[in-house]
């Protein structure tokens, strides 16, 4: 049977089977391709390639130029999976009008499905106003990578009372305005299947427990690529460094060593033609 592209649609009616969602992070051709040839039901291009792919210390650096041109290879690269492309840091912040525009982007030039940005209640305006012009929006509450700062580090958000209903709010509020999926970060568990329980749209958690609708990971936390930290939620699949630095040390030592390349990755010519030349 063929495989067709994943659709909201779809992603609903998993939440009313209750039947988990899958996403996971792309940031190029290649991966995007690998994920989607897995029946990931979801990809998300996150604003996460600043950190694993460019090096930046953080997400907020990220420009909207590298979001597009990330965002291209990997709508490139993925048939079937919805792609989701993560609005940077002040491309949604400083106007309506602005944040519209270059969401548009990400579905004109880019090819995503759809667009991600971070924020609770302060932002459900903007979720409202980039809906209204035909563009879904998942929307990102807990920790807000793009204000950690803000929320004095990389820290579980929810744990009190008083917390834990201003994002029980922000939830309920983003999907009035229009969120049709919202991707949780950081919250304690029960919090975190609360809120699923009190939402018709799905969430999306990634360290806020297994109640959620689904679950994502960063494609270079899951293979174990990216060896600055691992984050406690993260379970690591795989762990590809040392077998990739292995290989890169084999092929050095080789071509030193004159092993490579040997005759059967050469091409021949007979003697009697070089003789002519």
């Amino acid at each position: 049977m063929e495989r067709k592209k994943v659709t909201i649609a779809d992603l609903q009616r998993k939440k009313q089977n209750k039947q988990k969602i899958t996403m996971v992070t792309a940031y190029d051709y290649p991966t995007a391709s690998l994920v989607d040839q897995a029946g990931i039901d979801t990809i998300l291009v996150g604003d996460s390639l600043g950190m694993v792919v460019l090096g930046y210390e953080s997400t907020v650096p990220v420009t909207m130029e590298e979001m597009i041109h990330h965002c291209k290879a990997v709508s490139r690269g993925a048939k079937h999976s919805f792609i989701i492309g993560d609005m940077p840091f002040m491309s949604y912040h400083t106007s309506v009008e602005r944040a519209i525009e270059n969401a548009g982007r990400f579905i004109k030039e880019a090819g995503c499905d759809c667009v991600k940005l971070e924020g609770g209640s302060e932002m459900a305006h903007v979720v409202k106003a980039i809906v209204d012009v035909g563009i879904p929006v998942c929307a990102h509450i807990g920790l807000t990578p793009q204000t950690a700062t803000k929320l004095s580090g990389f820290k579980v958000q929810g744990k009190d009372a008083e917390s834990a209903k201003a994002l029980v709010q922000s939830a309920k509020d983003l999907e009035k305005s229009g969120a049709f999926m919202i991707v949780m970060e950081c919250i304690p568990d029960l919090l975190a299947s609360m809120i699923t329980d009190q939402l018709t749209i799905p969430t999306i958690g990634i360290g806020a427990g297994k109640d959620c609708d689904g679950q994502v990971l960063v494609y270079h936390d899951l293979v174990g690529l990216f060896e600055r930290f691992t984050p406690k939620f993260v379970k690591q699949y795989i762990n590809l460094s040392p077998q990739i630095k292995d290989a890169l040390e084999q092929y050095k030592k080789e071509v030193d060593e004159g092993v490579f390349p040997g005759p059967e990755h050469s091409f021949a010519m007979s003697p009697e033609e070089a003789s002519k030349i």
